[in-house]
Parts: C-alpha cells; structure tokens; sequence
C-alpha cells in the first residue's frame, strides 16, 4: 500500500504538467511531497528520513526552479536524489557494522551478511547508473520526454530491478508470524 502511495506525487506531477506546464507541476511536487511527509507523520507518529530528505531535495530545487524561473534545477532533482542515495549505499559499506539496506527494518527478509552487501552494492550501482541516465535524458532530449522519462521510465526502471531480485533473495523470505528460519 504504501507503494502505491508513494506513487502519488509523481502521477500529480505528471498530471500537472500535462494541464499546465512545468512551473505548476513543479509546485504541485512539492507540496505532495511535504504532504505526504506530513500524512505520514500524522499516521505513524514518526518521520521516514527517505521520505523527507526527498521532500526537502525537491522543496530546495523546486523552489528555485520556481524562483529563478529555470526549468533546470527541478530537472536535475532525480541525479541529486538517485546520487545521494547511491552514495549513502556505498559509505555503508565503510561505516558501521552492517550496510545501510541491512539497517532498514525487515519482516519477510533474513539475508546472511555477504548477500546483504551484494544487494547493497547492486542498489547503489542501480542509484549511480539512474542518476547518470537522468542527466543524459535531462541534457540531450526534450522537457516532455523527461517528463515520461521521470515518471514512467524511473518508476518502471525500479520496479523491474525490485523483480530482478527475486530469485537472488526469495529462498530467504520468511513469515513474521511464524518462528521458521529462511530455507
């Protein structure tokens, strides 16, 4: 479910976009997006900082897309978030004990130590490689085509590269109800 909410800003943006233009949509990201912080907030009781960060990032660069009136700087918001996320990725693999995807609370996951750095390392590779292609399609194509690219493409990009998983970790799925250790 919560997938699908997080889903939201991006078909509110495209949606806008559509209607109104870059400038409106932009402005319709952001508040989702601090909207969404806040429905969270309001649910939970607490603050996802993945969540918020991405708020922040596009409050930051939406805001001067808007202020400047320079379609630029909210097109280069997917490099800083995708860049930010693959290089938190990476750090965790020199800071701490654990790697930052194994610090993510999990149910229906008990992966040993090797795999969970081989899944950490693959995300921040996938980051990296999002980031870089959200340049190359910002600078070399279209708004409108960046406008799909972004929604569309990143959202499909994701979800294939979740499924390409599955058969690296699905033996290592588990039932939090049950006291059964991974087969």
């Amino acid at each position: 479910m919560n997938a699908v909410l997080d889903l939201i800003p991006a078909i509110l943006f495209f949606a806008a976009y559509k209607l109104y233009g870059l400038f409106t949509a932009t402005a319709v990201l952001v508040i989702a997006l601090l909207a969404m912080v806040l429905v969270t907030y309001l649910r939970t009781k607490k603050v996802p900082k993945l969540q918020l960060a991405t708020a922040l990032v596009a409050a930051v660069l939406g805001g001067m897309t808007l202020w400047f009136h320079d379609p630029k700087f909210i097109l280069f918001k997917p490099t800083a978030i995708y860049g930010a996320f693959a290089l938190a990725l990476i750090g965790s693999h020199f800071i701490g004990d654990r790697v930052l995807m194994q610090r993510i609370p999990q149910k229906n996951l008990q992966l040993p130590d090797p795999l969970w750095r081989r899944v950490n390392l693959a995300w921040a590779l996938f980051f990296l490689f999002c980031a870089l292609l959200n340049v190359y399609v910002a600078t070399s194509f279209s708004e409108a085509v960046w406008v799909k690219v972004k929604v569309f493409g990143f959202t499909g990009l994701m979800f294939a590269f979740m499924i390409a998983h599955i058969p690296f970790i699905s033996r290592y799925l588990v039932d939090p109800e049950s006291d059964a250790a991974p087969r």
